[in-house]
């Protein structure tokens, strides 16, 4: 493999948020183990294809979300982050298109083969994904929710599938929820300068950063009450202990989130989320 091949494996990797992609995968296979369950049958899950096939399933319509975002905010991203674009650079606009085709395609297929409601989750996801990324992500808050609910779904989907402990999933997922949710909004904020040039309508540019923090901030506030008291509705102990000592992150979250001001600060906050989504990951196994 040549220097160039490499290359443009990189940026493929690159172009489908491959580290993103991971967390997924875990997140999937950690809640089927240990929210879903019973833990002590663990290899089985690891080896059971139709698990493996929700996975498979769902990276690829992730995958193919993460292309046509990019595909539609190639001007946008040579302001914010030149370094990082990858389409026209590696991947020519319509090569691009036909990978997310294909990604698409295997995301449906597989539903089908599962069932019937995969299949229908997975064709709505793909239809939301497009949308957000052609319409909804210049709009102030739709796209954020849409992208935070879509993320939370990924969870759902399992318990929608073996319909076991439903609402022990569902906690978690709105945990992921929230938490991307809140990296959204952050996300814009640092990214508003390109955004505003090319006539995007998102919180931090209708609103100003200061009114987009005290929004976050009651969203922080509000996350972490409802979380513990659906710990409390399940009398999980080991919940409302995880989800109590979580109010000191959001603490110093709320706190690094008032002193930003510059668009290293919340880049820096952007990673500090998904930092706290793999701790929430982690949380599982004492569940």
């Amino acid at each position: 493999m040549n220097y160039d091949s490499i290359e443009t494996l990189k940026a493929f990797f690159r172009l489908i948020r491959s580290r993103n992609i991971l967390i997924v995968v875990l997140n999937q296979y950690m809640v089927r183990i240990f929210l879903i369950g019973p833990k002590e049958n663990w290899l089985d899950y690891l080896l059971d294809y139709k698990q493996f096939m929700i996975v498979l399933a769902t990276i690829s319509i992730a995958a193919a979300g993460y292309i046509i975002n990019d595909y539609f905010d190639v001007k946008i991203d040579l302001i914010n982050k030149p370094q990082e674009v990858i389409i026209g650079k590696y991947f020519k606009r319509r090569k691009a298109m036909f990978i997310h085709q294909i990604f698409n395609f295997m995301g449906l297929a597989i539903g089908f083969l599962l069932s019937l409601k995969v299949f229908l989750v997975n064709f709505l996801a793909i239809a939301a994904l497009w949308f957000y990324s052609e319409r909804f992500k210049r709009k102030a808050f739709i796209g954020n929710f849409l992208v935070a609910f879509l993320t939370a779904f990924s969870l759902s989907i399992l318990s929608i599938y073996y319909q076991k402990n439903i609402l022990l999933v569902n906690i978690y997922a709105l945990f992921a929820f929230f938490i991307s949710l809140i990296r959204e909004i952050i996300k814009d904020m640092e990214d508003i300068r390109g955004d505003a040039r090319y006539g995007c309508r998102t919180l931090p540019i209708i609103w100003g950063i200061r009114r987009t923090k005290i929004l976050l901030y009651s969203f922080i506030v509000s996350f972490v009450i409802i979380l513990i008291s659906m710990a409390y509705s399940l009398q999980n102990q080991y919940l409302i202990i995880l989800f109590s000592l979580g109010i000191l992150p959001f603490s110093w979250l709320i706190n690094k989130l008032y002193w930003a001001d510059k668009r290293k600060d919340f880049s820096f906050l952007s990673r500090v989320c998904k930092i706290i989504m793999l701790f929430g990951i982690g949380s599982m196994i004492f569940v």
